[in-house]
């Protein structure tokens, strides 16, 4: 027993791990992000980024979204069955210690043993031990296990994060385009109460013979195109609703009747934000997506070493202790002592290319996700280009769009005038009308498209993962 304990010792020690270790692959970043453009604001994203938006709505919205969204609660599940799979692992590598008793009688065929003189037709034993089992993990096939499970974990981890991140800005976006909805619905209705106004104006003045039918009738016509506008607009407003009830976690009672709260307005940050000019790109690796990729990168890395372990021969030990005697009150005695110990060794010697194959799968496998971890690194920082040069575009139309909604007032305010004093048509007026209307609904979607593209540039520096404040 001491020269096993000793060799089981040594073989501990002296262990290697098969496979290459794991080195990040180089990759050509950047030095640093772009300088912010124009008037940015160059500050990283705060943990709680959506409060840059000043709406406590908003975060009420998004923190009952954090608490109850069904994906986030299936995806801390995946966590916990991961932190087990690594515990699996982890006792892979460590004797497995177990006890056993039992208590047998047999009576044997007194036909067969009647020549037997002395022996006993009927007998019992009873055995209590204690059991040890332990596999020399010498080639490092259960340390690269468990390091492929911790990897594992830690992957899905930064997927629940990245989740959790693409789920929020989800949840803004959703509430935003709902705010946009009641906008453009309001918009509609202040056209069609500007349209009832004139229709009754015109009724008068046909009545009084001031005026053509067909001049009341194109004034009736243009008040039931601005009445066939609700309807399309009241429809997508309850779909966006449910869906953002979904989003949520609510009910299926309350998604059926979803009424979510939001402020009567929304302000949105003067200025728009960006990476912070000069923040050392690499950064952008701590991102949870390519934090998820390089970590399954990292466990496919570790599972080249659990094949190519297969190559060497296995060696496990086995060894019991305890007491075996026929009458219970001697089973603890000195002479119903039981022990045995036991060493085997096993070595692969052909198995039609087996090994061979399962090597060869393990570094396909490992090729596949680094291929996707590179692509994954590019599409990160295209996203943020892209998120970047989205929102200085959307800014830009969002302050035309102002700008023009401000003319066309002035423009409608002037067309009234005029045909009130007979220099200028009722369809001057109404042309004004159209344009003042589609000016406002192209405002609110610029102010819409906004407010999603920095919720978008929030979402591929990372949320809170970007860079400490500045």
């Amino acid at each position: 027993m001491t020269l096993a304990m000793a060799a089981l010792v040594a073989a501990m020690l002296t262990g290697c791990l098969m496979g290459p270790d794991y080195k990040r692959p180089s990759l050509e970043l950047p030095e640093s992000y772009p300088s912010p453009p124009g008037n940015a604001t160059s500050a990283a994203a705060p943990g709680t980024w959506w409060t840059t938006f000043n709406d406590p709505v908003l975060n009420r919205v998004v923190d009952e979204a954090l608490k109850n969204n069904l994906d986030l609660v299936a995806a801390a599940a995946r966590v916990t069955e991961a932190q087990a799979q690594l515990g699996l692992a982890i006792s892979d590598q460590l004797p497995s210690v177990y006890t056993e008793a039992s208590r047998n009688r047999v009576r044997n065929s007194q036909a067969i043993n009647s020549s037997a003189q002395g022996m006993p037709i009927q007998s019992t034993t009873n055995r209590v031990t204690l059991n040890v089992s332990y596999e020399i993990d010498f080639w490092g096939k259960y340390r690269r296990a468990t390091e492929a499970a911790r990897a594992d974990l830690l992957s899905i981890e930064a997927n629940r994060d990245a989740l959790r991140l693409s789920m929020t800005a989800q949840a803004v976006q959703g509430y935003f385009n709902l705010l946009a909805l009641d906008a453009q619905i309001h918009v509609a209705h202040e056209g069609i109460k500007r349209g009832k106004e004139a229709l009754a104006m015109q009724k008068k003045r046909f009545d009084a013979g001031v005026i053509s039918e067909y001049d009341y009738q194109q004034r009736s016509a243009e008040l039931d195109a601005g009445l066939a506008q609700l309807p399309p607009l009241e429809s997508q407003q309850g779909k966006q609703e449910r869906a953002l009830a979904v989003l949520l976690g609510r009910s299926p009672r309350t998604v059926m009747n979803a009424k979510v709260e939001r402020s009567s307005s929304s302000a949105t940050p003067a200025s728009p934000l960006v990476a912070p000019s000069g923040l050392p790109s690499e950064l952008l690796l701590n991102r949870p997506d390519l934090l998820e990729a390089e970590q399954k990168l990292i466990a496919a890395n570790a599972r080249i070493g659990i094949a190519r372990a297969a190559y060497f021969p296995s060696i496990s030990l086995t060894g019991l202790l305890g007491s075996e005697s026929s009458a219970l009150g001697d089973l603890f005695s000195g002479p119903a002592r039981i022990w045995s110990f036991a060493g085997n060794l096993t070595q692969p010697l052909w198995g039609a290319g087996r090994l061979n194959s399962q090597s060869d799968v393990a570094q396909a496998r490992s090729d596949q996700v680094l291929a996707q971890y590179k692509n994954a690194v590019a599409n990160a920082f295209r996203e943020v280009q892209d998120a970047i040069a989205a929102q200085r575009a959307a800014r830009d139309v969002f302050d035309i769009e102002t700008r023009r909604v401000e003319t066309l007032t002035k423009t409608w305010n002037l067309a009234k005038l005029r045909y009130e004093n007979g220099a200028a048509s009722q369809l001057d007026v109404i042309d004004a009308e159209r344009g003042l209307l589609e000016a406002e609904q192209t405002r609110i979607e610029a102010e819409r498209l906004m407010r999603f593209a920095m919720a978008d540039l929030y979402k591929a520096l990372g949320g809170s993962r970007d860079a400490p404040a500045t």
